[in-house]
């Protein structure tokens, strides 16, 4: 370093001596040391989130009563992600304040801050590498997860209502026996036990009276996918209904009318608690993430904290 002696401003005192005119154009990251805290942060981390995750997988069951709750679990992996990352971090900024060069020269407080911002460098670096791992190996669990959130967003905003009422009874020749929709369409053409059946049905043959079975069943069916599709079940609709069941059950026109307005009832409450549960669960899981990301953020930012004040007591360390 070149010094240079200073002229005195006044006469009778003596100039100062060994002023620096200038520091050495070097810069004051070691990143050696930076990097070499990263990655061990990085790895620490990577292993801690294995470790928990096989922790969680062990205290949550499939069973009903087994198993530690929900919420139990949430806050547990809280905490272990925050102690992951205080760990790493702390570790991390530790390794690049020991490790990196020895600073001559400088002021004690320029030292520190030195220190501080290698901890900080550190911490960035395992952190974006961690993210980075993270997100390739998880890609696919995430367009999964994306394609379930639209398919929830969907059945929200009504598209649930067609499927249910049966996506198999809305194909032509299909005879609803599969599907949400089968038991409400059976119970709609159960007979009466104590109703004679109509004539008008007995003069088929046993073979051609099943496809003509087949074939209204169906048609009844695409008529409650549309009502309760469109939330409405229109009087022309409900009155064929009404005749198609009439003829098939033996019933009478007054009683097939009612019973076709008692099923349509219950298969939209039914749709209506389908779509309240659909809210719920999508609700639910907003608040789970919203609260996840919180955490994480808090986690993260002590996670810098704690790494400069690691990375400030290797610093000291390695200047004594």
């Amino acid at each position: 370093m070149a010094t240079y002696a200073q002229e005195s401003p006044m006469p009778g005192i003596a100039p100062r001596q060994d002023v620096a005119a200038f520091e050495a154009p070097r810069s004051g990251v070691s990143w050696g040391a930076v990097f070499a805290g990263a990655a061990v942060a990085a790895a620490l981390t990577l292993i801690m989130m294995v470790l928990g995750a096989g922790m969680g997988l062990g205290l949550a069951s499939p069973w009903e009563g087994e198993g530690a709750e929900a919420k139990t679990i949430g806050i547990a992996g809280i905490f272990w992600i925050t102690f992951t990352q205080l760990a790493s971090s702390g570790l991390g900024g530790y390794l690049a304040g020991r490790l990196r060069t020895k600073w001559s020269g400088i002021h004690t407080d320029e030292a520190r801050f030195r220190d501080t911002a290698h901890g900080v460098l550190s911490w960035a670096v395992a952190t974006l590498v961690t993210f980075a791992l993270i997100a390739s190996a998880l890609g696919s669990a995430v367009s999964a997860g994306a394609k379930a959130g639209m398919g929830v967003a969907t059945a929200v905003a009504g598209g649930a209502a067609t499927a249910a009422a049966g996506t198999a009874a809305s194909r032509s020749g299909d005879d609803g026996s599969s599907g949400p929709m089968a038991y409400m369409t059976d119970s709609l053409f159960r007979k009466d036990p104590s109703a004679a059946p109509s004539s008008g049905g007995t003069s088929q043959p046993e073979a051609g009276q099943g496809a003509a079975d087949r074939a209204t069943t169906a048609e009844v069916s695409r008529i409650f996918a549309n009502a309760l599709r469109t939330g409405t079940l229109s009087p022309e609709d409900s009155r064929y209904a009404s005749q198609v069941v009439a003829q098939r059950t033996g019933l009478s026109q007054q009683d097939a009318e009612k019973r076709v307005n008692d099923v349509y009832s219950r298969a939209k409450a039914a749709l209506e608690e389908t779509k309240t549960k659909a809210k719920a669960m999508a609700d639910s899981a907003r608040k789970a993430t919203a609260y996840g990301s919180l955490w994480i953020f808090i986690s993260l930012v002590l996670g810098a904290l704690f790494a400069s004040y690691c990375a400030t007591l290797g610093g000291r360390q390695r200047d004594l």
